[in-house]
């Protein structure tokens, strides 16, 4: 058995559908859990505290490190495992993470693979099985990054051989519907970062970055080998890329026609 204590902390946002079982598959191992919520208008407030966790109330403001950092200021466990609500944490994972988690006091973060469902089918082909360091010590680590969010830590990185299964979308609306609010985040990053780019970079991103998109996700990634589920999956994705640098250009002219007023009057 374990003597660490870990917390499980979840970044919700009218996540209704999907904190039940997200809670319910870590209660009960987590000697604690912390939900960080945006300010959600539906019951995941309600359910989350029905089911013993502990809520924090922080309006969303599109930046998730800033949310994972909350959950690590606010935790009490020695580990925090960051999950989001769509993912489910399974018995082969905790029994992984009890068996090792006391073993190495010179790592600071655990890296563990997400397996992912699109539609509710596994992806294990087009990039999409992965590994995510989401499981970190507390004291030792903070998040940076507005949309991935990364861990910075001084000491050194652990594996764990086991899967949290990840089911984000009920249905492509849905993922339409998430991937436009987070292309917006991730365009005014880039006009913040980058301010207006020259017209040929632009187009660039839009036209060529996108098809090497769904080059690398269905051909060089094998998204193929996932038959139609593959190929949606990485024209979705491929879009996802059009879609942000489209808004990126979208706030370039924008400003262009801002300056042309303010030179005007």
């Amino acid at each position: 058995m374990r003597k660490s204590k870990i917390t499980a902390a979840i970044i919700t946002r009218n996540e209704e559908k999907n904190i039940r079982g997200c809670i319910e598959s870590v209660k009960g191992w987590a000697d604690e859990i912390i939900v960080v919520d945006g300010s959600s208008e539906d019951a995941t407030v309600a359910i989350a505290k029905e089911l013993g966790a502990h809520v924090i109330d922080h309006p969303f403001e599109g930046d998730f490190s800033k949310e994972r950092n909350i959950a690590m200021a606010n935790a009490t466990g020695g580990w925090v495992l960051h999950i989001d609500a769509d993912d489910r944490v399974t018995p082969d994972f905790k029994r992984m993470v009890d068996s090792m988690i006391d073993e190495d006091p010179g790592v600071d973060v655990y890296k563990f693979r997400r397996k992912s469902f699109f539609l509710g089918h596994f992806m294990r082909y087009g990039g999409w099985y992965h590994y995510v360091p989401n499981l970190a010590r507390r004291g030792a680590v903070s998040f940076e990054g507005v949309l991935h969010e990364r861990p910075v830590f001084t000491n050194r990185m652990g594996t764990i051989e086991a899967d949290i299964e990840h089911h984000p979308f009920e249905s492509i609306s849905q993922f339409v519907e998430r991937h436009n609010r987070y292309s917006s985040i991730e365009a005014q990053r880039i006009f913040s970062r980058s301010g207006v780019s020259e017209k040929k970079n632009i187009r660039r991103n839009i036209t060529a970055k996108t098809f090497k998109i769904f080059w690398k996700i269905y051909i060089k990634k094998k998204g193929y080998k996932e038959g139609t589920h593959g190929f949606i999956f990485a024209v979705l994705f491929a879009f996802v890329n059009f879609l942000v640098w489209a808004k990126y250009w979208e706030i370039c002219l924008n400003r262009e026609s801002d300056k042309k007023r303010d030179r005007i009057t």
